[in-house]
């Protein structure tokens, strides 16, 4: 139950129109444990009467009553319905937004699957316990302390009698309804892996096909699916004997009531009425019980979920800002070329035991000039880049923009700052316009094409179809990796970043084209700061500065000429993709590009 409280903010906005529909129910209830009281008065003062005048208005009357709670139902069930809605609604967007405040530290420990079935099927159980909870939830408990009331106040004999067998079934279903939240959270964890796998082929099918793997991508998900199935067969199994076990015990009291109170009719004790009106009020009573057969259902797979989504929720992000952080003004960042300092820095990701990822990184980026970052792979090229933004916290050290402490500014003014283009290109749904412009959406039409054409982008967007109103499918697959990559780069430029980040954004683009793109860099009308992740050598040849990581330290830094001459392992990549070129012939026609 616990769980569910912690949820019940998001139902607080809507207490007037839950009001209502509890206020509607109460209604209904107590029009509901009046009509066998009035079946008895048909009965005792109409029938056994003879009198015709009590049956016909006692009957006119029922209806009435029938009538005005079919009313009352149909406006509890709207309103019931209407709340839930929108707490499902302002749940499913505090869930998003939570998503989009998480670090990529956090995300990294998050499959997509598990944050998808948080948006949509735990946000589903909750808006069922609260539609069910205006509903018969809150009904079924009304009309058993009612019928309980009536049921004593129409015979306290009979309610004696009976009492021991009303409590063997609260019983039963108090039993039930504690093991089936436990079980429920084990079919969701199944659910979870389920939606994982579906995830991961689904994005990865182009893959398995070119590694011919369907065999062992259908075994996966089998498995998955079989555990699943196993485990829902198994909590169905256990709820089949909940219905007839209260099925029973309703039977059972039917059959003492009627030979009980036939015995006490007999001896002139109760009336016919009596006994019938009874008989109304114990199904009235234990009915119920059988409703929340299917309300445990709903009610335990509420608590499971609630449990999950408010693990998410109470999850902190592990960058954020501090008390008066400052805006960019106030750091006087506002205007000013940024010089980029790392201090001392390291960093490790959560969790990870023994050396971390980036050791003793002391390093300038200044302002205007080009810093490339060359390294094998898993030296923290990416890591180091992506610590600029604060995509991840350092774990040691600083950086520094003009001397600034970057945490002491705002994420959001910092990243204004900056653009990146990541190494695994993102396009989203829409036209190749409106990818360009992601970072300005007002941008204009002559901005955008300027900036593709500094991307190199230009003269193949004209030849699709539409040309700048091309639609791009999902994960663009109707373009090729490099035409992402400089759509990408575009959309980088439009922001006129004073800090740009390029993390190995050119790997799908030939070596001409390239080229082009670092020599248009170069004339941009916006000073900037540029740091560049590369693989090949041929990306960084004319970069201010180059720093080679080797397993998370810096190995070497300076220009290409510098390294040329002083490094081994810049030699060794150096030529390793160009050739052995380290004679001297070639080291002075070197120097004479530089």
């Amino acid at each position: 139950m616990k769980p569910l409280l912690q949820l019940a903010p998001f139902v607080k906005p809507y207490w007037k129109p839950s009001l209502l529909a509890l206020l509607l129910l109460v209604s209904l209830v107590v029009l509901d444990l009046s009509i066998p009281r009035l079946i008895q008065r048909i009965i005792d003062q109409g029938i056994n009467a003879k009198n015709q005048g009590v049956v016909i208005h006692t009957g006119l009357l029922m209806l009435g009553i029938s009538l005005l709670s079919m009313v009352m139902a149909v406006g509890n069930n709207i309103l019931s319905v209407k709340v839930g809605e929108s707490v499902a609604r302002d749940l499913r967007q505090a869930v998003f937004l939570k998503i989009q405040s998480l670090s990529f530290g956090n995300l990294d420990r998050m499959k997509t699957g598990w944050l998808m079935v948080r948006l949509t099927s735990d946000t589903g159980a909750f808006q069922r316990v609260v539609q069910i909870s205006l509903r018969i939830g809150t009904r079924a408990p009304l009309l058993m302390l009612g019928s309980l009331i009536l049921m004593i106040n129409t015979s306290l004999s009979l309610a004696l009698i009976l009492l021991p067998l009303i409590l063997i079934t609260l019983g039963v279903l108090a039993f039930f309804i504690s093991r089936m939240e436990p079980l429920f959270l084990q079919v969701q964890q199944k659910f979870d892996r389920l939606n994982t796998v579906l995830q991961e082929n689904v994005a990865g099918v182009r893959l398995i096909k070119a590694f011919v793997r369907a065999d062992h991508e259908r075994e996966r998900f089998e498995t998955a699916n079989r555990d699943f199935t196993r485990h829902s067969i198994k909590i169905m199994r256990f709820m089949s004997g909940m219905s007839p076990l209260l099925t029973l015990c309703v039977n059972v009291g039917m059959v003492v009531v009627i030979w009980s109170g036939g015995l006490e009719a007999s001896r002139g004790e109760l009336t016919v009425g009596q006994i019938v009106a009874f008989t109304n009020y114990l199904l009235t009573t234990l009915a119920p019980l059988a409703m929340m057969t299917m309300l445990s259902n709903a009610w335990a797979g509420g608590v499971a979920s609630a449990k999950r989504l408010n693990s998410l929720l109470a999850t902190p992000p592990e960058v954020m800002d501090i008390p008066d952080a400052l805006s960019l003004s106030e750091a006087g960042l506002e205007n000013a070329p940024v010089r980029i300092e790392f201090s001392r820095v390291a960093f490790r990701y959560t969790g990870e035991g023994g050396e971390g990822v980036l050791m003793d990184i002391d390093l300038v980026a200044e302002p205007g000039k080009t810093l490339a970052i060359l390294g094998a792979t898993g030296a923290g090229k990416s890591t180091l880049v992506n610590l600029v933004p604060r995509f991840y916290e350092v774990t040691a050290g600083r950086i520094l923009f003009n001397g600034i402490d970057i945490r002491q500014l705002q994420q959001k003014a910092l990243r204004s700052l900056i653009a990146v283009v990541p190494q695994e290109t993102i396009l989203f749904s829409g036209s190749v316009a409106d990818n360009i412009r992601y970072g300005v959406p007002d941008l204009g039409d002559i901005e955008v094409q300027a900036a593709a054409k500094v991307a190199r982008a230009h003269d193949f967007i004209l030849k699709l179809p539409q040309g700048y109103q091309t639609r791009i499918e999902e994960r663009g697959i109707n373009l090729s990796g490099g035409q992402k990559q400089r759509l990408a780069i575009a959309r980088a430029l439009v922001t006129k970043p004073r800090i740009l980040i390029l993390d190995d954004s050119t790997s799908a683009i030939d070596v001409e084209t390239e080229t082009w793109i670092q020599e248009a860099l170069e004339q941009l009308p916006f000073k900037h700061t540029r740091l560049v992740v590369a693989q090949r050598v041929s990306t960084v040849l004319n970069a201010d500065k180059i720093v080679v990581l080797d397993k998370g330290r810096i190995a070497a830094q300076g220009t290409h000429r510098q390294l040329l001459e002083s490094s081994l392992i810049y030699q060794e990549i150096y030529a390793s993709q160009l050739g052995n070129g380290l004679d001297a012939d070639l080291l002075a026609k070197e120097e004479g590009q530089s």
